[in-house]
């Protein structure tokens, strides 16, 4: 039996939101929209609409629930996988602007998605669902399928692993608007000091190519390693540059010398950068335009 008019209007409103919570989840846009896709079609086949009274509830415990199946799915290739890996960047001014699909704001920041990473399924869905998403931790327990007590546990094992990898000092857009074009300057200028005063002592600089593009396959940790590694791939310009919002954030998008297009995203923190993640696998930059 189709949906009723309430269940397809209830899923057309929240689409966008779901969308959010499959991505936040899976870091893969295309994985996201998979798992509400699926939602869609199970929502379609319920025989009786009027079982379900909060359409809003039941779309994202299905979606949550898709997603944490998919996520540990998911973890296994990211085991395998080439080199660090890092989330699908969702980059806007493109010709399928993922602003059109999902709301870019903090709860898809690439800080925060590197940082989720590092949790489990289940402490990763427990902490978006309940602190992110709002959700009472009785609803989130259905989710994780675990008791109420322990999933607050789980969230608050994830919360703090969060905080930890947060930063202490964020910085309005304006400054990290700054810090960026201050950075693209000093690269392209060769200017090593300027680039220095920019970086975070312990700054880390991630790249993800997943073994389809030529990248370091381990993390550079330092000021001083990343300042000479990136003016070391300055000294050949890149074809195209320009700055660009990265998961709602300044960022960089460039074709570089070799071809390969490469999406730039930074945390800042205290007026520093304190992470470089440089997406160049072409998997996961499909939608990206220069």
């Amino acid at each position: 039996m189709a949906a009723d008019a309430r269940l397809t209007g209830a899923f057309e409103a929240e689409r966008a939101r779901l969308v959010r919570v499959g991505y936040a989840t899976l870091g893969s846009l295309a994985e996201a929209e998979d798992v509400v896709q699926e939602a869609w079609v199970r929502l379609d086949r319920v025989e009786d609409p009027a079982s379900i009274r909060d359409p809003s509830a039941w779309l994202t415990t299905t979606v949550s629930r898709l997603a944490l199946d998919a996520l540990g799915s998911a973890r296994a290739r990211r085991e395998r996988y080439v080199g660090p890996w890092l989330p699908e960047p969702l980059v806007s001014g493109t010709a399928d602007d993922p602003a059109d699909r999902v709301t870019l704001d903090e709860t898809v920041g690439m800080a925060l998605l590197v940082v989720l990473e590092r949790l489990s399924p289940a402490e990763r869905t427990a902490f978006l669902l309940h602190d992110v998403f709002g959700l009472p931790f009785d609803e989130v327990a259905e989710v994780v399928g675990r008791s109420p007590a322990a999933t607050r546990q789980l969230a608050a094992r994830a919360r703090r692993h969060v905080e930890e990898g947060r930063p202490r000092f964020p910085p309005t857009r304006e400054e990290q608007t700054a810090v960026v074009t201050a950075f693209a300057i000093a690269v392209t200028e060769g200017d090593l000091e300027a680039l220095l005063r920019l970086l975070d002592p312990d700054v880390v600089w991630r790249s993800d190519g997943g073994g389809r593009v030529i990248t370091s396959l381990r993390p550079q940790h330092g000021a001083d390693k990343v300042a000479r590694g990136m003016l070391a791939l300055g000294r050949k310009p890149p074809r195209a540059a320009r700055l660009a919002d990265v998961n709602g954030a300044p960022g960089i998008v460039m074709r570089g010398a070799d071809d390969v297009l490469s999406v730039l995203a930074f945390t800042i923190d205290a007026g520093r950068i304190v992470a470089i993640d440089v997406i160049r696998n072409p998997d996961k930059l499909g939608q990206v335009e220069m």
